[in-house]
């Protein structure tokens, strides 16, 4: 129940991920005296039919897949030793609120600046959170659907709630390693929860996070594995939080395996940022095997999330075809299962422009 209410909640905020690096290469704008100026974007659009055997509803629609629509500007300036750069994108829901003709949803999930020099990278604004955000990028059903959301104004959910937490955007002063031979590590000062909130004490403590990576070229492949993890509070309550995110992935020949993981106590298992009342444990996994072939790639997905004796898990397969470096048709079938709850079906047909 609780999981669901969150979930609910989500819906308004059109859940998004940065998809920058996935796009095609972003289109300069602009590129002189060591100054450029770029843009980006991804447009979605999917049919779906989905059958919740709980409710015995079907609905038939045409919205949004795991990704928002969204369009990204970058900006990058050589001075002496420095490079400065920034990044801001807004990420727009294509279906309309029920009560205003016009009612399309802007939400700004990054506008950040960046700080380059011989000691890595310093960023600070907002930005995608640093726990289980390689767990998400790392998704085969990025540009897919995922987790069924027959009722919800916005995206479906992909593996969030079924695998990983949603690495929240939060206002955030970010540290970032350079490449030492394939490892990077990043640390972050986060906003906490209640940050913004008018009830004093809630959380006085900053959220930390932390990740390292691992990549690896191979004879025909490569291989990439991280470890992140988290620490927060919630005074109020007096529950303090804690949490890992895991995963490794393995490429090799068109084929793809990707196994990820989580474990923590006192966070939500969909907002990663969100501090429970009590201390209750959630763990889950996503595993996931791809098949690339010419333009065409086919994915099996299989995703659990544990909190409280209930399991939520999502099961999927999914094909895409690249009809060119910008334009992807996708085709997906979903099912959804919950602890002692019949199972919720989709079938997702839609396709992805991104530059």
């Amino acid at each position: 129940m609780r999981t669901k209410t969150i979930l609910t909640r989500l819906c308004p905020i059109a859940l998004g991920i940065a998809v920058s690096a996935q796009a095609s290469a972003a289109v300069t704008l602009y590129d002189q005296d060591q100054m450029t100026f770029s843009a980006d974007g991804h447009f979605n659009a999917f049919y779906t039919h989905t059958d919740n055997e709980e409710t015995n509803e079907t609905q038939s629609r045409v919205r949004m897949g795991f990704l928002p629509n969204y369009i990204g500007f970058n900006f990058s300036k050589q001075l002496d030793n420095l490079t400065v750069g920034g990044r801001s994108s807004f990420w727009v829901t294509i279906n309309d609120g029920s009560d205003n003709v016009t009612d399309t949803a802007i939400d700004v999930r990054q506008f950040y600046a960046t700080v380059d020099g011989r000691f890595g990278q310093v960023l600070f604004g907002k930005d995608f959170g640093i726990y289980a955000r390689t767990n998400i990028f790392n998704d085969e059903l990025l540009f897919g659907t995922g987790l069924p959301m027959e009722n919800s104004g916005g995206v479906t959910f992909g593996n969030i709630s079924t695998g990983y937490p949603y690495a929240v955007p939060k206002a955030q002063i970010t540290w970032r390693s350079k490449d030492l031979n394939g490892f990077k590590l990043a640390v972050a000062m986060l906003d906490p929860q209640s940050g913004e909130s008018d009830d004093a004490n809630t959380s006085n403590g900053l959220r930390l996070e932390a990740e390292a990576t691992y990549s690896k070229a191979l004879a025909g492949g490569d291989f990439s594995a991280w470890l992140g993890g988290v620490s927060g509070e919630n005074d109020a309550a007096d529950v303090d939080t804690s949490g890992v995110a895991y995963g490794a992935r393995f490429a090799i020949s068109g084929f793809q395996a990707t196994l990820s993981g989580f474990d923590q106590t006192g966070l939500s298992p969909a907002l990663g940022d969100q501090v429970l009342a009590d201390e209750t444990d959630s763990d889950g996994f996503l595993g996931q095997l791809s098949y690339s072939f010419g333009a065409n790639r086919i994915v099996l997905s299989h995703g659990e999330t544990e909190i409280s004796d209930s399991t939520t898990e999502l099961t999927a397969v999914a094909l895409f075809h690249d009809v060119n470096d910008y334009l992807k048709l996708i085709a997906e079938y979903d099912v959804k299962s919950v602890t002692g709850s019949k199972d919720t079906k989709q079938l997702a047909l839609g396709a992805s422009l991104s530059w």
